[in-house]
């Protein structure tokens, strides 16, 4: 061994001694060649497992320079890395090809790679297919660096993933195609709910620095367009292996230019995704050679010195390996019972119970029956219990310590013995071994013990509730996440129905969980234990429901938010509001800060009616013609009915063997029509729910479908994911024209009310109009543009508008994109409503027959049906964001200019509104008394209403361009404004005469505060900040703070320091006496400011005391100055906030955010 790699061992040998675990250590070195059995015993028979760790380094240095590379690689491949870490500089240049393993295949690179992708180890006895694995291998060369896909199919049990693994264990196909690497990742059967978790932990794994987001995507088309990010730019040529393929809707959300290998039962999977496709197929499983030589491996014999008995073994197994492994884990155990377990297997005595399981193997039962019974009877119990063992997960050794009551060495040593007997499976890329069932072991433990399940799964809740607390549960356990995830699933099963309502009406159970794994999970154990929940109180269970709904897009972000503060801006009768509130005032009593939103009553729900019919995601929701009833379909394959008014169920269909994207009425609503992933539409009977007719011609999902208005020549439109229109004439029954002209899927289509035209939009961005009489495209109008001005964020864009619906004179139309509803006037193209309720995308729009109100449904499970008139005067009618407030006598009065330019006068306490007047008003402020009204308008001029009776006082010296802000002194006598003329006027306005004009900045004046003793601080686009004395117009003190706009300033209590933020994002203090820079704060990225404050800084307000600030930006932010420790945030529904108004106490506060939406907070006692 090189001195350089020799010293480097013992350098860090005491800490490799403390912390190494041998067994699997030497498990790795002994398949590399650099270790021997007898040394493993050595290294064994020593009594604690440090004294092991140091036999083991001990015989390393007495090794060669591979010796030391293997042993670096083990520690990698077993979890340890910050140990391997230490050892890297160590580590001695030898040629990329040595450290073969003994099949001369392995190197130190690809093991590398494949540990760091969870690449599933070789089983314990294994045996080449190279015929097949050389197959595969060809397919993934033929991707040769361009998207596309890899899929080996075959039967349940065959060796799909075994060949899968083994296919990149190549240097060359490694090195030359995926320099990127190699993610492994297993699906399996899931739903919406677990499908996002497992690309939640994908995008945490491969995002493991948190260079992209600090918040887990929190729904499933969020994951694919962080997925396709982060494969693209951090993983460019790396493949993505998916294991154990279902469904093909699960293939859509990896459908992002990436290289996938997976595998599957059913080769059809990709024939819903788009690029190139190669299969490769293993459906005859084990050939009775290879079948042979994995018998004879386990027995330790020559294939030719086999029994005859083996050869019928092979032909019972009917080529499954895991099949064979049960078998031949048996033989290595009693090796004289040949003909015994033939016989077993041939007379068939194991049946199973019932065969109502996903697989139908009767070859699987009788090895798992053998193999169980030849168990002691202490380890058959054991076994048993693994029974409610999820599919496709992965559990930690700590789990079953819990549920065994037994320390980690004595479970692994029974785990282990499963393992050694194929019962069990052992995943070892961690320092804490994970345990699995394959799926069939899953069935059949489920059907053989299904009498016993309940119970089994009372003994693991009662196990945690012995030795787990939920309060104490860390993310640093290894069985942390475990429990997050799977124990309501526990309870629901152990039918532990006071249990389960405790754990999901908890605030803790809620900020735990969604802050490790986000709200989707729990908004689906909502829906999935409904039943079991509304037992108690079916209104408890739905205000939490909303409560994870409305704030899912907070719970997901980081640093993660106060959950008491989200439950105090409830309604007050919900019961997450009442949690909070004890909660909060227990907190109070300790010194935390919190804020009660004292007008939240004023604010309207704008939906009238939420139902959740389905069982997962709801993708399309109609009325009927009468508008008595409404229509859904969604994710669950399902077509819904169900009356309007009050949500009750008139129908239930079983659609299309895939999922169900579109829905709607004809005319007459004597028929419904469905389209669905199957690629198939079909026509129903409205009434009775009988097929009438099915339609099949397009080649891709169909995504959309409507009927025209007319119901003497009915006319069906579809749309698809192969870019096309079609044209259905019901009395032909066929396809009547193709339209074509769209470059990406088509979304959705509707006829306009006089179905001369046929409204579509795309994935393209575009919104196209078509002639109905001549198929001819008449319009086609770019919506991606009108997006592309808003202000939300253009990252996640690809799909722009998702649905639309016409205004029933043709004048409107509304549109969805993510999670926004939007109304727009046709003739000018204007925004007329925005209205926000949903979680997650919205897929469907559609007005009601009478144009009164609107229904949509959304990924988060909800249809919500809603009043166009409070909609359209909710939007119509908006405060814009500038406003005054003045806090006297205990009342809270705000001031505040709508959208049209009024001004309105605001009771904050009560909410009562007294309309002034309807000048086109700009800025506007209150006297201190209550008495006068001040305002400026876009032209210059500056008024004074007299509130008693109405009179108006006028400037006769206005600005020159518009007054921007304005404020009265302190006993009312002088008002003070700016302009974006840059300059700021001092009315004397009682005299009518005094005017004195400031005027020395080079820009428009930002804002301004007074000071006192006739002091004036003024901040400016220009940079600079000023202090002018207002009697003599003269200017103190000027002081050049910063290259960029002066966004924010304030003065401290004592008049002694004040403080700059600038657009050139920095934050200065400075010395007011001798203009001194105090303090320059560094300067932090754009990813650090969204962080911290939501965005911009842009006003900020220091308590009397000094000790407290309040900060404004995308939130509002409370901070301890001395400590600088944040002490509470306040999440509005907008964002963008640009005042924060602070009573003399400190102790309530007013601002409005960039959806007109006025919060009066007080700090709660």
């Amino acid at each position: 061994m090189d001195a350089k790699a020799r010293n480097c061992l013992l350098q860090h040998r005491e800490a490799l001694e403390r912390d190494i675990k041998t067994s699997y250590i030497m498990d790795h070195m002994i398949s590399d060649g650099v270790l021997t059995i007898s040394e493993e015993e050595k290294v064994k028979i020593e009594p604690t497992q440090q004294q092991r760790a140091a036999m083991l380094i001990k015989m390393i240095l007495k090794k060669d320079n591979y010796s030391y590379i293997s042993f670096y690689n083990a520690l990698l491949h077993e979890g340890y890395k910050d140990l391997a870490a230490l050892l890297h500089s160590g580590i001695p240049v030898v040629s990329s090809y040595n450290g073969k393993d003994s099949d001369g295949g392995i190197t130190s690179y690809v093991r590398t790679v494949l540990c760091e992708g969870g690449v599933p180890q070789r089983p314990v006895v294994f045996v080449t297919r190279k015929k097949l694995v050389n197959a595969i291998q060809q397919k993934l060369f033929k991707l040769n660096g361009e998207p596309g896909w890899v899929t080996v199919y075959g039967m349940a049990g065959c060796g799909k993933s075994v060949l899968a693994a083994e296919a990149v264990r190549d240097h060359s196909l490694l090195e030359g195609c995926f320099p990127g690497g190699v993610h492994w990742v297993s699906v399996g059967k899931q739903d919406k709910s677990g499908l996002l978790m497992k690309l939640q932990n994908l995008c945490t794994r491969l995002d493991h620095d948190d260079s992209f987001s600090q918040r887990l995507p929190l729904n499933i088309e969020e994951a694919k367009d962080r997925l396709r990010i982060l494969m693209l730019r951090k993983h460019p040529r790396s493949l993505l292996i998916l294991d154990d393929i279902w469904d093909s809707w699960v293939l859509k959300a990896f459908d992002n230019q990436c290289q996938i290998l997976l595998t599957t039962r059913d080769k059809s999977v990709t024939d819903s995704v788009m690029g190139p496709k190669y299969v490769v197929p293993v459906e005859s499983g084990l050939g009775k050679e290879k079948g042979l030589e994995i018998l004879s491996l386990f027995v330790n014999m020559k294939k030719a010195d086999l029994p005859e008995q083996a050869h019928s073994i092979i032909r019972e197994c009917k080529g499954s390996p895991l099949v064979v492994s049960l078998i031949g884990a048996l033989l290595r155990d009693f090796p004289n019972r040949w003909e015994y377990y033939l016989r077993q297997l041939q007379n068939k005595q194991f049946k199973r119970i019932r065969k109502s399981s996903s697989y139908d193997y009767e070859a699987l039962d009788e090895a798992m029956s053998i193999s169980v019974e030849m168990l002691r009877e202490d380890m058959k119990n054991y076994y048993t219990d693994l029974s409610i063992l999820q599919k496709d997960v992965k559990v930690p050794a700590q789990v079953l310590c819990i549920l065994w009551d037994m320390e980690t060495e004595e479970v692994e040593d029974i785990l282990q013995e499963f393992v050694n007997k194929s019962l069990l499976f052992c995943d070892r890329n961690g320092k804490s071994f994970r345990y699995y069932l394959h799926d069939l072991q899953v069935d059949f433990l489920t059907e053989k013990n299904r009498n016993q399940l309940q119970d089994l799964h009372k003994k693991m809740i009662t196990q945690f509730q012995r030795h787990r607390q939920l309060h104490t549960l860390s993310p640093d356990q290894e069985d942390c996440m475990y429990w997050y995830n799977f124990l309501a699933c526990h309870m629901a099963s152990a039918n532990m129905h006071k249990e389960l309502c405790a754990l999901m009406f908890s605030l803790d159970w809620i900020k735990a969980k969604t802050e490790l794994v986000g709200p989707a999970h729990l908004i689906h154990e909502f829906v999935e234990y409904r039943h079991i929940l509304d037992e108690k109180d079916c209104t408890v269970c739905e205000n939490f429901q909303e409560f994870l709904s409305l704030n899912g897009h907070l719970l997901g972000r980081q640093p993660f938010p106060n959950i008491v503060q989200l439950g105090l801006c409830e309604p007050e009768a919900s019961e997450v509001y009442q949690q909070a509130k004890l909660r909060a005032k227990q907190e109070v009593d300790n010194g935390r800060l919190y804020l009660e939103w004292i007008n939240k009553k004023t604010i309207k729900n704008l939906s009238r009616l939420v139902v959740r019919p389905h069982t997962d995601a709801v993708y399309h929701a109609c009325f009927s013609e009468d508008g008595q009833r409404i229509a859904s379909c969604g994710a669950d394959k399902t077509l819904q009915v169900f009356k309007a008014e009050t949500g009750e169920k008139l129908l239930e269909i079983k659609a299309h063997e895939d999922e169900v994207l579109c829905c709607a009425f004809s005319t007459d609503d004597r028929f419904i029509a469905t389209c669905s992933v199957d690629k198939k539409v079909k026509i129903w009977n409205s009434v009775t729910g009988e097929l009438v007719h099915t339609c099949d011609e397009h080649s891709e999902q169909v995504n959309c479908c409507h009927f025209t208005c007319n119901s003497h020549h009915l006319l069906l439109a579809t749309g698809s994911n192969d870019c096309f229109l079609k044209l259905w004439d019901l009395n032909q029954k066929g396809c009547r024209n193709t339209l074509f002209g769209h470059t990406n899927s088509v979304n959705h289509c509707r006829f306009s009310p006089d179905d001369k035209l046929l409204a579509s939009c795309s994935a393209d961005g575009t919104l196209k109009l078509w002639d109905v009489k001549s198929a001819n495209e008449r319009r086609s109008i770019n919506v991606k543009q009108c997006f592309l001005n808003s202000e939300e964020s253009q990252d996640d864009m690809e799909v722009i508008v998702k649905c639309c619906s016409w205004f029933a004179d043709g004048t409107r139309i509304m549109v969805a994109a993510k999670n926004r509803i939007f109304l727009w006037n046709m003739d000018s193209c204007l925004k007329v409503a925005d209205c926000r309720g949903h979680l997650s995308w919205v897929h469907s729009v559609m007005f009601s027959p009478d144009g009164s109100l609107f229904l949509t449904s959304s990924d988060d499970q909800t249809i919500r049906l809603w009043e166009i008139e409070k909609v359209c005067k909710n939007s119509a009618v908006v405060l814009k964001q500038e406003v005054d407030v003045v806090f006297h006598e205990n009342e809270v009065m705000v001031l505040a200019v709508d959208n049209i330019k009024h001004l309105q006068l605001i009771n904050g306490k009560t909410g009562q509104i007294d309309y002034l007047t309807e000048a086109q008003v700009s800025c506007c402020c209150l006297s201190p008394h209550l008495e006068y009204v001040a305002f400026g308008d876009e032209d210059g001029a500056i008024k004074i209403l007299e509130l008693l009776n109405g009179k108006i006082f006028q400037s006769r010296i206005g600005h020159k361009k518009a007054v921007r802000h304005i404020q009265f002194t302190a006993d009312g006598e002088t008002l003070v404004s700016s302009s974006d003329d840059s300059a700021i006027q001092v009315w004397n306005w009682r005299s009518e005469k005094q005017y004195i004009f400031l005027q020395a900045h080079q820009e428009t004046v930002k804002d301004f505060r007074l000071l006192k003793n006739s002091r004036l601080f003024s901040w400016s686009f220009d940079g600079t900040v000023k202090v002018w004395n207002i009697i003599t117009g003269k200017i103190e003190k000027d002081f050049d703070c910063h290259q960029a706009t002066v966004l924010s300033c304030d003065i401290s209590p004592d008049g002694t320091k004040f403080s700059s933020a600038s657009a050139d994002k920095t934050a200065k203090i400075w010395n007011v006496s001798n203009g001194e820079l105090l303090h320059l704060c560094a300067p932090i990225s754009a990813e650090e400011g969204v962080a911290t404050h939501g965005g911009w800084v842009t006003d900020l307000c220091f308590s009397p005391d000094g000790k407290m600030l309040v900060s404004a930006g995308g939130y509002l932010k409370w901070w301890n100055v001395v400590t600088g420790e944040s002490l509470q945030t306040f999440y509005t529904n907008g964002t963008n906030l640009k005042k924060i108004h602070v009573s003399p106490d400190f102790r309530t506060y007013v601002t409005v955010d960039n959806l007109g939406i006025l919060y009066i907070l007080q700090i709660l006692e």
